[in-house]
């Protein structure tokens, strides 16, 4: 017997609860779900929610039909989506629509090394000065990340780049031959040391 395709993503009957009662609050009751990646933040993604009504629908989405429930997928995020959950989170307050996504994390063994540095070593110590590090990629040795939070626009990011994420990255993943922060430290707004004033 051939195997049956994988569906695109299937959502919860008490996530399909919550996103109904949400579309009817709102007065569009006949809105469906749309989803999209936005972006990457270490190995999880960053999701976009919204209620649309089909006919807002853009003419590129994908149309899933979720046990009875129609979701718009948006296209450049079918690949980052396949096989995903949409449930109900209910340890939030109220209840939260969540995404459990087979394909977060990294399929490349050095980055998932890299990862668990920050996740392990650097993100908990930064935390306390509200700052925090994803990896954006890893190729050809370079280990690419982002700073925010408080990071963004500090002061002291040579420094913690320097003799901080990039010493500790090095020594526990050790082909990795240098950072590079691509960053856009100008944009900071509330750095946790401010710059010197000129």
């Amino acid at each position: 017997m051939a195997d049956l395709p994988q569906p695109l993503l299937r959502v919860t009957a008490a996530a399909r609860a919550k996103i109904s009662r949400a579309a009817t609050s709102a007065g569009h009751p006949n809105a469906c779900l749309r989803i999209g990646v936005t972006a990457r933040h270490g190995a999880r993604f960053a999701y976009d929610f919204g209620l649309i009504e089909p006919a807002e629908a853009a003419a590129l989405d994908i149309v899933v039909e979720a046990e009875g429930y129609r979701v718009y997928v948006d296209p450049a995020s079918v690949e980052q989506l396949r096989g995903s959950t949409i449930d109900l989170d209910d340890s939030a307050s109220g209840g939260a629509i969540t995404v459990y996504n087979p394909n977060e994390g990294w399929a490349d063994p050095l980055a998932a090394r890299v990862q668990q540095v920050l996740d392990r070593q650097i993100n908990p110590g930064i935390a306390s000065h509200g700052g925090y590090i994803d990896l954006l990629n890893v190729r050809d040795g370079v280990a690419y990340i982002e700073m925010g939070g408080g990071c963004q626009g500090c002061a002291q990011v040579d420094v913690t780049l320097r003799q901080g994420v990039e010493v500790a990255i090095k020594a526990a993943v050790p082909e990795i031959l240098s950072i590079v922060d691509t960053t856009d430290h100008a944009s900071g707004t509330n750095p946790y040391f401010e710059p010197a004033k000129k």
